[in-house]
């Protein structure tokens, strides 16, 4: 089967990297992947910033809003959205743009996941919720595979389940059972661009997008998708919706609301650029400009 081109363009919250996606793709005929996690659920488009209908135009954009806000996302809803974007490349001969900040995403892509045994979905499901919640479920996976529990979060909810839904269906530890079936990886290359700006020049440019999210209304967005779907979702502790939560239940002024997207969205741009530094193969850094310059130069040879 014919291999497509894969290009990623990554950066932290507000560096640009939707307006040279959208610029890029024009220039060159590709279809966009979002790597954003809040871009896949309906309903939430003024805290995903996700780009409008208007500004997306005529390219053909995957990850975004495909699920409604009362599901929950996960890695494999992500790549069941990636392999229809190849499908969708191969067969209209364009390129592939994979674009956001959770780079965790392209990172599972570059990794690989290790296959899943065929699970009784009600039957593991019996059992988990006979564990009681996240926490009681992570010391019950501590003591049966503590080598493995140590590497994960207490609230991480996704990993832990499916360790346990692996022990359920297999009677085997998760350490074992990943040991004996490794990762393969999704993507076989992909070429990694990532910008970077300086921190007054970040933090100017977040300044200016949080405004522009209340100017738009985000507090009445949060408003109608929790009068809707309750709180206990799993975007409600995104950042923009938590702040905009809290304003609404009286805890804090709407000053106090924007300046804490401000700080959490600085502080999670800084973790961004860890992760990529720590966890992505060695990739081409650079202002705005000079991402730019390097994407087209790129696509220009390919």
């Amino acid at each position: 089967m014919r291999d497509i081109e894969h290009i990623a363009i990554l950066g932290g919250s507000g560096s640009g990297k939707t307006k040279l996606s959208l610029e890029v793709a024009t220039l060159f005929d590709c279809a966009i992947l979002s790597l954003d996690s809040l871009s896949v659920f309906r309903e939430i488009d003024i805290a995903s910033a996700k780009p409008s209908k208007e500004e997306r135009g005529d390219i053909v954009h995957f990850g975004f809003d495909i699920i409604s806000p009362a599901n929950s996302h996960n890695v494999h809803t992500f790549i069941d959205e990636y392999n229809k974007a190849v499908s969708f490349c191969r067969d209209n001969n364009k390129k592939l743009l994979i674009v956001g900040g959770s780079s965790f995403y392209l990172k599972t892509l570059l990794s690989g996941l290790s296959e899943i045994p065929k699970l009784d979905k009600d039957y593991i499901q019996e059992k988990l919720d006979s564990i009681g919640d996240i926490a009681e479920r992570y010391m019950f996976l501590d003591s049966i595979d503590s080598e493995y529990a140590k590497n994960l979060k207490p609230s991480d909810t996704y990993r832990i389940d499916r360790a346990l839904s692996i022990y359920f269906a297999t009677n085997t530890k998760p350490s074992v059972y990943f040991a004996k079936n490794p990762p393969k990886p999704i993507i076989k290359q992909c070429k990694i661009f990532e910008i970077l700006l300086s921190r007054d020049e970040l933090l100017k440019k977040i300044q200016i997008r949080t405004q522009d999210m209340f100017d738009r209304g985000i507090i009445d967005e949060v408003r109608y998708l929790v009068d809707k779907y309750g709180e206990t979702k799993q975007w409600i502790k995104s950042i923009g919706i938590k702040e905009s939560l809290s304003y609404i239940k009286g805890g804090i002024s709407l000053k106090e609301a924007q300046e804490l997207i401000v700080t959490h969205t600085m502080q999670l741009t800084k973790r961004q650029r860890t992760f990529n530094k720590t966890q992505l193969e060695s990739h081409l850094k650079g202002n705005y400009d000079e991402i730019c310059s390097s994407v087209i130069e790129h696509l220009k040879m390919c």
